[in-house]
């Protein structure tokens, strides 16, 4: 009667010990082989929106430093205050998920 007292309470503090592995390595963002395709596909998306959306304002700094562009004239730090503005930074999200829905659907398909 002892022994399974024991076994039970042994197993019980096993089953507790796995909980709190795994609950800590979710708090920790480690899972351990254990796949989430959920938090995969939501870090890719921010990266790949990220990425457009560096590419939109690179593309939009670099046109203030071409010949008829005010850049060369009232250097870097104008050309930095005149690109980054709200307007600019709604088309650049907007674009950015469009674009990557657009390649999400052409990575699929193809």
């Amino acid at each position: 009667m002892i022994r399974r007292k024991t076994k039970a309470k042994r197993q019980n503090r096993f089953q507790k010990w796995q909980l709190e592995s795994l609950l800590t390595s979710f708090a920790l963002g480690d899972l351990g082989g254990i796949a989430i395709p959920m938090k995969k596909n939501a870090r890719r998306a921010l990266i790949e929106v990220g990425f457009i959306i560096f590419l939109f304002y690179s593309n939009l700094l670099m046109g203030e430093f071409e010949r008829s562009g005010w850049g060369q004239k009232k250097g870097l730090i104008w050309a930095i205050a005149d690109v980054f503005t709200a307007a600019n930074f709604e088309i650049a999200a907007v674009a950015a998920l469009v674009g990557y829905v657009v390649f999400e659907f052409l990575r699929k398909r193809f």
